[in-house]
């Protein structure tokens, strides 16, 4: 099984963006997607950004995630 989580690209230098994730902020390949944007949110998967969201989806998404880890705690 694959997980990939949606990030926030605060910075873009080449082909390496800074995103952020849960607060913490990661180096993601953006170089399997075209026409990233510093704002845009993406699924980050083993360090690599996989495919662009919207930003419905992702927040949508990360409350999935928080619910689920507020019931395993």
């Amino acid at each position: 099984m694959c997980l990939s989580i949606p990030a926030k690209v605060i910075r873009i230098e080449g082909q390496i963006a800074e995103v952020s994730a849960g607060g913490s902020i990661f180096r993601a390949g953006i170089q399997f997607l075209e026409n990233v944007h510093v704002g845009d949110y993406i699924l980050l998967h083993t360090g690599f950004a996989i495919q662009k969201i919207d930003e419905n989806e992702a927040m949508e998404t990360l409350n999935l995630l928080r619910e689920i880890n507020d019931i395993v705690d």
